[in-house]
Order: structure tokens, then C-alpha cells, then sequence
């Protein structure tokens, strides 16, 4: 897989700045897997994550869906539970589904809770805070709202959380994606992160964007090419 790596980079010029347009048509282009790459999107901020005022966090629909089974847990009160599996919550429980994260059995990818039920979830607060699943009211995880809830997750929402180096990573749809379909939904992210600048961020806040598949090389975006 390296030669093939190698052999691609080899064809491309890393040091220009592709149209957003571009750099998907080229990155769907190159990719040499068997599988259906997941188009990679790296955002360089002008924040510091280290200070509360610039934390940058959200979460975005986009239009064209991820492309990809998202597993949806939801943490109620048994009498909930019905409602949630109908919903098509993938898991549903109170106390049991606590335990197993505590065991580390966390075989989801979003997780929701009922406010009534956010006392005993701050019990597996440390287990799914660093992995990014812990529920929000601001990320709309924390509502009565199970239904819509579970919806929203399923139909193609993506959590972002800036990381210590100034750097948000998403994934954003597959390559057998419309290329039209792929440049919607990075348009959504990206709008979605402009909106999330916080007020502590001084200076230039979006400074550098990065496009790759999961196994390719990455390609810089013209970022004027990028707003809607």
C-alpha cells in the first residue's frame, strides 16, 4: 500500500491549492482501494483550545448523509425504552446499558440521554467525555426529544470538537458520492465550524483546509473556494 501511496503523491503537486471542486474530482480520482473511502477533512483554526473562550464544538447536518450505519444508543428510564427502540435507537436501556459502558462495552457511535437520566450518566462521564460520546444538550444529545433525537443521528449528523493542536478532523461522506453531493456537505461542515468561532478567537479563525481520503494523500483547499 505504500508504493501506491507513493506512486499517487508522485503524480500530484502538494504545494498548490486546489478549488474546492477540484480537490474532490482529484481525491475521487486517485483513490486505489477496494473499498469506499471516507472523503477526510482537516480544519487549521486560529483559536487555542487550552482557553475556555476558544473552544470550538458542534454539530452539523449534512445534506447528503455520511453514507455509513450510524449505531445509536440511548440512555432512559425503562419505560422510555420502548419508545427509543422504535425510534431506531440501535441500544436502549438505564442502569444495564451504564453498566456495560463501565465495563467498556461501547458499541455505538452516538450516544443520547434523557435529562432526568444525566445524574447516573455523569458515572461514565470519563469513560465517553475523551471519546467524543458524551451526551449535550448543546449537540442536541440531551433532550426529552428522544424520537427526533435518534432521527437527526441517523440521517447524517456529524460532532466536531477542536483538538489541542487547533485542528478539526471529520469525516464527510463516502467518494462513491455525487462529487455535488460531497461539496454540499463540506460546504455545510465548514459553514457550520464559521458559525462555532468563538468570541476569545483573535485574528485570522479559519487558516488552512486540507482535503484526503482515508488512505490517500492530503490536498490543500483555495479557501475561497469553499464558501456558500
Amino acid at each position: 500500500m505504500g508504493k501506491k501511496i507513493a506512486a499517487v503523491v508522485k503524480e500530484l503537486d502538494q504545494t498548490k491549492e486546489y478549488s474546492l471542486q477540484d480537490a474532490i474530482a482529484t481525491i475521487k480520482k486517485i483513490s486505489f482501494t477496494k473499498f469506499d473511502e471516507t472523503l477526510e477533512v482537516a480544519i487549521n483554526l486560529g483559536v487555542d483550545p487550552r482557553h475556555s473562550d476558544q473552544m470550538v464544538r458542534g454539530i452539523v447536518s449534512l445534506p447528503a448523509g455520511l453514507g455509513k450505519d450510524v449505531r445509536v444508543a440511548v440512555i432512559c428510564k425503562d419505560e422510555k425504552v420502548a419508545e427509543a427502540k422504535a425510534a431506531g435507537a440501535d441500544l436502549a436501556g438505564s442502569l444495564t446499558l451504564i453498566d456495560d459502558i463501565k465495563a467498556g462495552k461501547i458499541d455505538f457511535d452516538v450516544c443520547i440521554a434523557t435529562p432526568d437520566m444525566m445524574g447516573i450518566v455523569g458515572q461514565v462521564a470519563r469513560v465517553l467525555g475523551p471519546k467524543g460520546l458524551m451526551p449535550n444538550p448543546k449537540l442536541g444529545t440531551v433532550t426529552p426529544d428522544i424520537a427526533n433525537a435518534v432521527k437527526n443521528a441517523k440521517s447524517g449528523q456529524v460532532e466536531y470538537r477542536v483538538e489541542k493542536a487547533g485542528i478539526i478532523h471529520a469525516g464527510l461522506g463516502k467518494l462513491s458520492f455525487a462529487e455535488g453531493d460531497l461539496l454540499k456537505n463540506v460546504r455545510a461542515f465548514v459553514d457550520s465550524v464559521v458559525k462555532a468561532k468563538p468570541a476569545g478567537a483573535k485574528g485570522v479563525y479559519l487558516k488552512k483546509v486540507h482535503m484526503s481520503s482515508t488512505m490517500g494523500p492530503s490536498l490543500k483547499v483555495d479557501l475561497s473556494t469553499i464558501s456558500n
